[in-house]
């Protein structure tokens, strides 16, 4: 059995699951429902807000095989394979560790 931080192992997998950051969850959840979606997301702020959690929900309402939804069905490969980190079609940035330009492109 591997270790595993506590925020990782308990992560939510949906929006409804998510505490805090009702504003920002309203907003991606409507935009979603009206099928209203920008070309471009960039979430910010401090350490532990849950950027990233936030971040990997909605790439999952966005690629899920069910169609664009705001609420993924969280078992089809598509959204299993964003939960486990190992999706080919999903790039995460860290802009704490990869601050260049390059980087970026």
């Amino acid at each position: 059995m591997s270790y595993q931080v506590l925020a990782r192992k308990y992560r939510p997998g949906h929006f409804k699951a998510m505490e805090g950051q009702g504003h920002v969850l309203q907003a991606l959840i409507n935009a979603l429902d009206q099928n209203r979606l920008h070309h471009a997301y960039l979430f910010t702020g401090t350490r532990g807000v849950g950027k990233t959690t936030i971040a990997r929900i909605f790439a999952k309402c966005l690629n899920c095989e069910q169609g664009v939804t705001s609420e993924p069905c969280g078992t089809c490969s598509s959204c299993v394979e964003i939960s486990e980190g190992r999706s080919v079609d999903l790039i995460e940035v860290d802009a704490a560790s990869r601050t260049g330009v390059d980087d970026m492109r």
